[in-house]
Protein backbone atom coordinates (compact mmCIF):
# COMPACT_ATOMS: atom_id res chain seq x y z
CA UNK A 1 0.00 0.00 0.00
CA UNK A 2 1.25 3.52 -0.48
CA UNK A 3 0.73 6.18 1.92
CA UNK A 4 -1.09 9.00 0.75
CA UNK A 5 -2.00 12.34 2.72
CA UNK A 6 -5.91 12.55 3.35
CA UNK A 7 -6.27 15.59 5.55
CA UNK A 8 -5.39 17.86 7.90
CA UNK A 9 -6.15 20.15 10.40
CA UNK A 10 -5.93 23.98 10.21
CA UNK A 11 -6.10 25.94 13.03
CA UNK A 12 -8.06 29.20 12.68
CA UNK A 13 -9.69 32.39 14.04
CA UNK A 14 -12.50 31.98 11.95
CA UNK A 15 -12.62 28.62 9.77
CA UNK A 16 -14.95 29.98 7.30
CA UNK A 17 -12.99 32.96 6.80
CA UNK A 18 -9.56 31.27 6.56
CA UNK A 19 -11.46 28.29 4.34
CA UNK A 20 -12.99 30.58 1.67
CA UNK A 21 -9.74 32.95 1.54
CA UNK A 22 -7.62 30.07 0.51
CA UNK A 23 -10.09 28.60 -2.32
CA UNK A 24 -10.58 32.03 -3.35
CA UNK A 25 -7.05 32.30 -3.82
CA UNK A 26 -6.60 28.99 -5.27
CA UNK A 27 -9.48 28.58 -7.16
CA UNK A 28 -11.00 25.65 -5.21
CA UNK A 29 -14.69 25.22 -4.04
CA UNK A 30 -15.28 25.70 0.12
CA UNK A 31 -16.67 22.23 1.37
CA UNK A 32 -20.11 21.71 3.34
CA UNK A 33 -19.24 22.48 6.87
CA UNK A 34 -18.58 19.18 8.59
CA UNK A 35 -18.85 18.87 12.73
CA UNK A 36 -16.29 21.84 14.04
CA UNK A 37 -14.55 21.86 10.21
CA UNK A 38 -15.16 23.52 7.07
CA UNK A 39 -13.00 21.66 4.31
CA UNK A 40 -11.16 22.75 1.32
CA UNK A 41 -9.79 20.04 -1.08
CA UNK A 42 -7.13 20.26 -2.86
CA UNK A 43 -6.61 18.41 -6.73
CA UNK A 44 -5.04 15.39 -5.46
CA UNK A 45 -7.61 14.91 -3.08
CA UNK A 46 -6.25 16.17 0.17
CA UNK A 47 -8.36 17.80 2.46
CA UNK A 48 -7.75 20.83 4.51
CA UNK A 49 -10.47 20.99 6.92
CA UNK A 50 -10.26 24.39 8.85
CA UNK A 51 -11.49 24.75 12.49
CA UNK A 52 -11.72 27.80 14.45
CA UNK A 53 -10.01 27.83 18.44
CA UNK A 54 -8.80 30.76 20.52
CA UNK A 55 -6.35 33.28 18.30
CA UNK A 56 -3.86 33.06 21.41
CA UNK A 57 -3.74 28.86 20.82
CA UNK A 58 -2.67 29.67 17.18
CA UNK A 59 0.93 28.43 16.35
CA UNK A 60 1.45 29.38 12.92
CA UNK A 61 2.14 26.65 10.10
CA UNK A 62 3.78 26.83 6.71
CA UNK A 63 1.08 25.63 3.80
CA UNK A 64 2.52 25.44 0.24
CA UNK A 65 0.65 24.56 -2.70
CA UNK A 66 2.22 23.06 -5.95
CA UNK A 67 0.47 25.15 -8.52
CA UNK A 68 0.42 24.80 -12.65
CA UNK A 69 2.76 27.96 -14.04
CA UNK A 70 -0.64 28.81 -15.97
CA UNK A 71 -2.90 29.05 -12.73
CA UNK A 72 -0.27 31.02 -10.91
CA UNK A 73 -0.95 34.59 -12.68
CA UNK A 74 -4.69 34.58 -11.83
CA UNK A 75 -3.77 33.16 -7.69
CA UNK A 76 -0.82 36.06 -7.69
CA UNK A 77 -3.31 38.72 -9.26
CA UNK A 78 -6.14 38.00 -6.18
CA UNK A 79 -2.99 38.37 -3.48
CA UNK A 80 -2.49 41.91 -5.23
CA UNK A 81 -5.53 43.30 -5.49
CA UNK A 82 -7.03 41.62 -1.75
CA UNK A 83 -3.71 44.07 -0.84
CA UNK A 84 -2.05 40.88 0.97
CA UNK A 85 1.74 40.68 1.77
CA UNK A 86 3.55 39.13 -0.58
CA UNK A 87 7.60 38.05 -0.34
CA UNK A 88 9.53 36.54 -2.74
CA UNK A 89 11.25 34.07 0.47
CA UNK A 90 9.75 32.30 3.71
CA UNK A 91 11.57 35.01 5.96
CA UNK A 92 9.80 38.07 4.58
CA UNK A 93 13.27 39.82 3.64
CA UNK A 94 12.23 40.34 0.25
CA UNK A 95 8.88 42.04 -0.21
CA UNK A 96 6.88 43.12 -2.93
CA UNK A 97 8.39 40.47 -5.28
CA UNK A 98 8.15 36.59 -6.25
CA UNK A 99 11.07 34.38 -6.61
CA UNK A 100 12.28 32.26 -9.69
CA UNK A 101 13.57 28.87 -8.28
CA UNK A 102 14.40 25.88 -9.85
CA UNK A 103 13.03 27.56 -12.59
CA UNK A 104 9.38 28.46 -11.56
CA UNK A 105 7.80 31.03 -9.91
CA UNK A 106 6.50 31.12 -6.32
CA UNK A 107 5.61 33.61 -3.52
CA UNK A 108 4.45 33.76 -0.23
CA UNK A 109 1.67 35.45 1.55
CA UNK A 110 -0.23 35.38 4.92
CA UNK A 111 -3.72 33.80 5.45
CA UNK A 112 -5.69 35.63 8.27
CA UNK A 113 -4.94 33.78 11.01
CA UNK A 114 -1.05 34.50 10.24
CA UNK A 115 -0.21 31.04 8.84
CA UNK A 116 2.50 31.48 6.27
CA UNK A 117 0.53 30.09 2.71
CA UNK A 118 3.05 29.62 -0.36
CA UNK A 119 2.18 29.19 -4.07
CA UNK A 120 5.23 27.43 -6.17
CA UNK A 121 4.79 26.27 -10.06
CA UNK A 122 7.53 23.64 -9.29
CA UNK A 123 8.65 21.59 -6.47
CA UNK A 124 11.78 22.24 -5.04
CA UNK A 125 14.82 20.23 -6.13
CA UNK A 126 12.51 19.67 -9.49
Amino acid sequence: MSVQLNHTIIHSRDNRESATFLAHILGLEVGAEWGPFIAVETGNGVTLDFATIPAESIVAQHYAFLIPEEEFDSAFEKIRAAGIPFFADPHGKQPGEINHNDGGRGVYFPDPSGHGMEIITRPYGG
